[in-house]
């Protein structure tokens, strides 16, 4: 099962970009830790620890009083929520049989009087499934309290959504990755990520291994990959970093990046409208597991919100930086 929002959103939940599991009611037999693992759960069918059966997951102990189990968790990134993972993977007969979701923005760590808003109500739960829940909050959070009904285990939540940055210590003279994720850079469009998420590319944090990139198939005919990012501002480009740490017998040979303003559209007509976008950063080779960094090379096209870039014929990227200077900071992107 899939929804759109896992695709064109990113989690926010990710420990990589400074998320972490506060508190929990009960952790007898899984650590809530588990929960925000990026990689899938597992199943040891023969693995036990001192507490029980050993599971890839947060899981409680079975309650034999009124409530309910729950957990907090600090988002990485502010950001508007778009939607939920709830995963119970491996999970049957020891899942919750329902669950709710809780989101406060706070300075502080939430504690008993902290003020609440539920953003998803109580529904119920498959097991052994992702159960996706899509919401449109209207406001920024930082904290999400998961509650389960009564108890039992969740493999992995996933809390995806869009980023919410602070603007107020950029200065228009201050030169920033406005692609960053950090700054509302987002990935939005690409026609091939079979390897790799396009997502990874504008990640805040140095690439750890080859599957922390965006990588495309092998081509097997004429043409090219690429990827449509968009800026968190309007802004100038100064300097390009384009990243194949950990690639080598799969780096594109080359790559270029064309640029524009984007008034109007949708992503669904963008790839067409990007084919005449003019050139920020004109064909140029790569070698693999580099670092590359381009500045006199770089296109003067003007103030641009959204790239296009281009790889020849195929392969990885681990990450895409777009160094300048915001042009308006009264247009969001």
């Amino acid at each position: 099962m899939t929804a759109d929002f896992t695709r064109r959103y990113i989690n926010l939940a990710q420990p990589a970009l400074g998320a972490e599991v506060i508190s929990a009611s009960d952790e007898f037999f899984g650590s809530r830790e588990r929960l925000l693992k990026p990689e899938p759960a597992v199943f040891l069918p023969d693995e036990y620890d001192d507490n029980g059966k050993w599971m890839d997951g947060w899981e409680t102990r079975r309650k034999r009083h009124e409530g309910f189990d729950h957990c907090i968790l600090k988002l990485g990134l502010h950001g508007l929520i778009r939607g939920f993972d709830i995963d119970t993977s491996h999970f049957v007969g020891n899942y919750p049989p329902s669950a709710s979701i809780d989101v406060c923005l706070s300075d502080d760590v939430p504690d008993e009087n902290t003020s609440w808003t539920r953003i998803l109500p109580s529904t119920s739960l498959e097991p052994d499934s992702h159960n996706l829940f899509e919401v449109n909050s209207e406001f920024p959070w930082n904290y999400v309290r998961l509650n389960i009904y009564p108890d039992g285990g969740v493999a992995r939540l996933r809390v995806y959504g869009e980023v919410v940055p602070d603007w107020e210590h950029v200065g228009s003279d201050d030169v920033i990755d406005l692609l960053a994720l950090e700054y509302g850079g987002r990935a939005l469009i690409c026609n091939d990520e079979h390897f790799g998420s396009m997502h990874n590319i504008i990640k805040p944090t140095p690439p750890i291994n080859m599957g922390d990139g965006w990588e495309t198939r092998r081509r097997r005919d004429p043409g090219y990959d690429w990827a449509i990012l968009s800026l968190g501002r309007l802004g100038e480009i100064e300097k390009i970093v384009v990243e194949t740490t950990f690639f080598k017998g799969n780096y594109p040979e080359s790559c270029s990046i064309q640029a524009a303003f984007v008034k109007g559209g949708s992503e669904d007509t963008m790839a067409t409208q990007s084919l005449f976008w003019p050139e920020l950063l004109s064909k140029s080779y790569l070698k693999p597991d580099s670092v590359h960094t381009f500045t006199e090379t770089v296109g003067d096209v003007g103030p641009i919100s959204h790239v296009r870039l281009n790889i020849f014929p195929d392969g990885g990227i681990s990450r895409l930086r777009l160094y300048g200077r915001v042009k308006s900071l009264g247009i969001k992107l």
